[in-house]
């Protein structure tokens, strides 16, 4: 048998978990393992108690494996990392692919105990600007950096500007691979008539409720606007429930304003593709999936100006500044009240997903980077060596 033909057996660790039921890597390790799966190899995807569905050990011909952690803000991840490498150790994978630099210091578990796989990091954003975090939690991610650029065989950015940031800081060659999106638009109405809407009557914004993220510069924003129309503010934020509230205290007496919380699966889809404009407010992070899911269905997007946003949009999308406080306001009426300059902008947010975010390309690319785990011997122990700083092998 050709060896690039032969099935490879793949962990996907960092998230938490399958269904994706939080963000946008749990979105990214259900599709890209989806795929993975029907070309024939085997993926495994690690999960946490608090977002696996019950009762769930297989979904979309996946393996799904629980394993526990500690639900706090700063132990989450950290904990579910050290815990599931431990356990991705002994099974032996032929590739571990790791989500996000604050698992990277878990790395080397896998690699003592399993010198045969091969260890991938998509690193994600520059989380340790994220305003969220305090000083012990942008210490840590400093730490994963720092591991990231020493321990794994290959790292990936989700951009091309994350790939410049490893460059530029620790002399990292990072592969950039995109994320996908789909292109289809959900037929049903079910879900938006629950939630008092009616298609085309409404203002989208998809987010965690971060303060990164500017749900609350968009809800100002939109008390502003005169319109019939209603914004949907949909997402939740289990460690920023004093940002999450106010939010919602700025939308008080403002009935045009709702806050479904987190929607995933099929009724997410049909208010993706029902709305009348999406609003994207995210600052920190790569490439961000509900940007691209909200291109895909070839509605007019509003995103706000970042080199990462830019680089995903193009000229596809309008772009707004969150100074002076009016711009994101004025921009919204302008793009409500239809026109040409809105459909236009649909048109091409569609053909731009189309031709650069196609998930069946993303699961190429991570194939390619996966094959050489195929050369390497299956030996049992780790030899403790070390890549030359500012390598990737």
């Amino acid at each position: 048998m050709n060896p690039a033909a032969r099935p490879l057996s793949i962990a996907i660790l960092g998230t938490r978990g399958i269904p994706a039921r939080y963000g946008g890597f749990e979105t990214f390790a259900e599709e890209l393992s989806a795929r993975l799966v029907a070309r024939g190899h085997s993926v495994t995807v690690y999960a946490r108690p608090r977002y696996a569905v019950p009762g769930v050990r297989t979904h979309r011909g996946v393996r799904v494996i629980v394993r526990p952690t500690i639900s706090t803000k700063h132990l989450d991840t950290v904990v579910h990392a050290f815990v599931t490498s431990i356990d991705a150790a002994f099974r032996r994978f032929d590739v571990a692919l790791y989500c996000n630099a604050a698992t990277a210091p878990f790395v080397p578990i896998v690699r003592l105990f399993s010198r045969r796989t091969r260890v991938v990091l998509n690193v994600d954003g520059i989380e340790r600007r994220r305003r969220k975090w305090g000083p012990l939690g942008r210490l840590w991610y400093a730490i994963g950096e720092r591991a990231a650029a020493s321990f794994p065989h290959a790292i990936v950015a989700d951009a091309r500007e994350i790939a410049r940031y490893w460059r530029e800081r620790h002399g990292m060659d990072a592969p950039f691979i995109a994320y996908g999106a789909p292109t289809e638009r959900a037929g049903g109405t079910e879900a938006i008539r629950r939630l008092g809407l009616e298609a085309g009557g409404y203002v989208l914004y998809v987010s965690r409720l971060e303060p990164e993220n500017h749900a609350l510069a968009v809800v100002r924003a939109f008390r502003r606007v005169k319109t019939d129309k209603r914004l949907v503010v949909v997402g939740d934020a289990p460690y920023a429930r004093g940002y999450v509230a106010r939010v919602k205290a700025e939308a008080a007496g403002d009935p045009r304003i709702v806050f479904p919380g987190a929607i995933y699966g099929e009724p997410y889809r049909e208010i993706l593709s029902h709305a009348a404009l999406h609003v994207h407010g995210t600052e920190v992070g790569g490439t961000h999936p509900a940007l691209l899911e909200a291109m895909g269905v070839g509605h007019a997007v509003l995103v706000l100006d970042t080199p990462e946003n830019r680089e995903a949009g193009g000229d596809a999308v309008e772009y707004f500044a969150l100074e002076p406080e009016d711009e994101l306001a004025g921009r919204l009426a302008a793009l409500l009240a239809g026109g040409e300059r809105a459909a236009a902008l649909g048109a091409r947010a569609l053909a731009r997903v189309r031709e650069h975010y196609d998930w069946e390309r993303v699961a190429d690319a991570y194939e390619t980077l996966f094959r050489p785990a195929l050369a390497r011997p299956a030996q049992p122990s780790y030899t403790g060596e070390r890549k030359p700083p500012g390598r990737s092998r």
